[in-house]
């Protein structure tokens, strides 16, 4: 227990996902593989984009800056997770505290633009093929994606203020495997009615001026698609959109359930959950998506590996 404002609050105690020893080792090796996977499938992404001149186009641009996200706001939460389950101490400093929380929710935001500004080059790629290249020139992708990386930042800084600026002075117990805001709010002892107002203002903001644009692109495109003679043109162009479409709708369901509800109707123990699998699996699941379903990602890893058998043998 921790008494006084927060000014004098010097660390939480988070009281992760299962108080089982048995579990917390199961769990332990569940998501360590599951990191491992997010890790190796996301740098993976990462080198062939940057190393491979067939993806160096404006879709595969985005999904760099995908991949890094995924890596960042995981590698924000995973490791002291993992950390946690074979510890007994599960303190973390109020600094380490609002770092953790801060690197989290900028990449996340981020995130929502950089799908956003994903599916937007579906539709021009699509609906606009002919002026593509002009359209998504390189200045404006580089633009689309520090402006994402801009209001993740700017959206982070607000929420992070606003949450470590309240009291905390009837306990230091966070339910929680990671500094979230809503189990933060519910061991304030200061009125939270403005930060229940601006979680809902600002992730809802976030949430759905980048959902907009998701669903206005994806109706342009599927207009475009149903006026398409070829069946094969069709096909191609569902493929091409599948990836994403798939990625948005977990990655959209997930946080939208997490942060736009009124908090009286949270339920920590069941959102941990919830929060486990938008920070801990979809990072893992994104590369395996937009890998599996892709042509020229599943080239460009074979021509990696071919070359590295070759240099080996040599």
């Amino acid at each position: 227990m921790v008494e006084g404002n927060s000014s004098t609050v010097n660390e939480f105690i988070l009281l992760g996902i299962s108080d089982d020893p048995q579990m917390q080792i199961v769990f332990f090796v569940v998501f360590l593989l599951i990191y491992l996977v997010n890790m190796v499938g996301n740098l993976g992404m990462i080198t062939l984009i940057s190393f491979d001149p067939q993806l160096h186009n404006p879709m595969y641009f985005f999904l760099w800056h995908l991949s890094f996200c995924d890596l960042c706001y995981s590698s924000a939460i995973a490791p002291r997770m993992l950390s946690d389950l074979v510890s007994d101490s599960r303190i973390i400093s109020f600094s380490g505290c609002t770092a953790q929380f801060y690197f989290f929710a900028a990449f996340v935001d981020a995130e929502c633009y950089i799908l956003a500004v994903m599916a937007y080059d579906r539709y021009v790629a699509i609906c606009n093929p002919l002026l593509y290249s002009s359209a998504m020139s390189k200045p404006l992708c580089m633009w689309l994606s520090f402006g994402s990386y801009i209001a993740g930042t700017t959206n982070a800084i607000i929420h992070t203020t606003a949450t470590f600026s309240l009291r905390f002075c009837s306990s230091n117990l966070i339910n929680h495997f990671f500094c979230d805001v809503p189990p933060l709010l519910a061991i304030s002892c200061s009125d939270t009615h403005i930060n229940e107002i601006l979680l809902f203002a600002f992730a809802g903001f976030v949430e759905m001026s980048s959902l907009s644009v998701i669903l206005v692109s994806y109706a342009f495109i599927l207009v475009a698609i149903l006026r398409m003679p070829s069946a094969s043109g069709k096909l191609k162009a569902f493929s091409t959109c599948g990836s994403h479409f798939t990625g948005v709708t977990l990655f959209y369901g997930t946080v939208i359930f997490m942060y736009l509800r009124p908090t009286s109707v949270y339920s920590l123990d069941q959102d941990k959950w919830a929060s486990v699998f938008y920070t801990v699996v979809i990072p893992m699941l994104n590369p395996l998506i937009y890998s599996l379903r892709n042509k020229d990602v599943k080239e460009a890893f074979r021509k990696l590996i071919k070359k590295k058998l070759n240099s080996f043998l040599t």
